[in-house]
């Protein structure tokens, strides 16, 4: 379509007489414009320009006269590359912005999101570093850390239970009876070194609890009972599964090659047990397996594997699998335990099903809570429960394993 240039044709509020034989009929049309031959159509008028004398078509049902905003809309369709009326050059600059504004957004949200994950490395190999030393070192320096992290854990968990998605629902314990929770459930791994055993130790506090709730102000209710019970067992009880795992099989590891050339400052070769290497081997399955997991989620991932968390995928959940047995396979040949492969591959499939289960279960509770993460104590990671979470029902799996199905403890 031909263009042509702009009429300013708005001046005019009155209709043109039926007798079209000039524009001269409308005393305030301006005079004409010596232009080249063109011709185009704006909204519902022809203009049809032939040197002086421009001829305007009129459709059956509309003036010639529009309004200033219809006739600019119009022009700047037939010619933008024309147009030089200030309202559309505005209008070009606002859309102009937008998209600047909306490339910025852009831009700065992908600053933020590569800024989370370089504090989530950074983080996560200084707590990584930290865990190993401590593994090594064993003793009341692994139970006193397991300890500590056991009492924060407990804090998170119940103020997830006083939260507002929670309560809304049920009646929370009262906050002394949490606070004492997190204090007994922060003793336990301490009674699990000293004595071996907390199977006593666990029944006597749950019995204290239920006392004191239904000594509470108030009518007790069952809710404030199930959530305190599941907050000793969950954050108290299953966490020295690691600590009888870690110091109480105390079995040495005689075929791991490390520990004939280990230091005698370090302990010597009798540092090299199996409960020793059986959590080396546990924590760097579950490291793997949720590493793998996240990689082969965002390279693979389509179909959700749980309403529960719907970042997780099977995709991702297969690939995190594989990883899992692939490291514990590996890890078994470099410390020589477990001698079997069936052994290894057994038990890499349970260190992965237990940090899987471990890790939904704590989302469940999240999601019902209606928050994201448990706290903000790792900066980019989290709360406490949000890094161990994987770990939880791991332990006691990998103890029982050990301790039940492994002959010779697998030496």
């Amino acid at each position: 379509m031909a263009t042509t240039s702009y009429l300013d044709l708005n001046r005019c509020s009155r209709p043109l007489p039926p007798s079209l034989s000039s524009l001269s009929a409308c005393p305030c049309r301006p005079s004409a414009v010596t232009l080249p031959r063109s011709r185009a159509k704006l909204g519902g008028l022809d203009f049809s320009i032939d040197g002086t004398r421009p001829v305007v078509g009129l459709g059956p049902t509309r003036g010639l006269c529009r309004p200033r905003r219809r006739l600019i809309a119009a022009v700047a369709r037939a010619d933008p590359d024309h147009l030089g009326d200030g309202n559309a050059k505005q209008v070009l600059g606002v859309h102009k912005g937008r998209e600047l504004s909306l490339n910025e957004d852009a831009v700065a949200e992908n600053q933020e999101k590569a800024n989370q994950l370089k504090k989530r490395i950074v983080f996560g190999l200084g707590i990584g570093l930290s865990i190993g030393i401590v593994v090594l070192a064993g003793g009341w320096v692994f139970t006193t850390v397991v300890a500590a992290a056991v009492f924060v854990g407990a804090r998170e968990y119940f103020e997830l239970v006083r939260s507002r998605g929670i309560t809304a629902g049920m009646t929370p314990p009262p906050r002394y009876v949490s606070r004492v929770c997190s204090v007994i459930c922060a003793l336990m791994p301490l009674l699990t070194l000293y004595r071996g055993q907390i199977d006593v130790s666990v029944t006597s506090a749950a019995f204290l609890v239920a006392m004191a709730l239904h000594l509470q102000r108030g009518n007790p209710r069952f809710a404030q009972l199930s959530s305190t019970m599941f907050g000793l067992f969950y954050c108290g009880y299953l966490p020295c599964f690691w600590v009888k795992l870690r110091c109480g099989l105390a079995a040495p590891a005689l075929n791991t090659g490390i520990g004939a050339s280990w230091p005698i400052l370090l302990g010597g070769q009798a540092q090299w047990t199996v409960g020793l290497v059986a959590t080396l081997i546990s924590f760097s399955s579950i490291i793997a397996a949720d590493t793998y997991a996240f990689m082969g989620g965002k390279a693979f991932g389509r179909t959700p594997l749980t309403s529960v968390s719907p970042k997780k995928t099977w995709e991702g959940t297969i690939a995190g699998l594989c990883g899992c047995i692939a490291t514990t396979v590996v890890l078994s040949k470099i410390f020589c335990w477990p001698k079997s492969l069936l052994s290894s591959i057994a038990f890499g499939i349970l260190n992965f099903f237990g940090s899987v289960f471990g890790d939904l279960t704590e989302s469940m509770i999240k999601r019902d809570a209606g928050v994201k993460d448990s706290g903000s104590l790792i900066p980019g990671h989290g709360g406490i429960l949000d890094r161990v979470d994987s770990y939880i029902f791991t332990g006691a799996l990998a103890y029982s394993f050990v301790k039940t199905f492994l002959p010779l403890y697998g030496v």
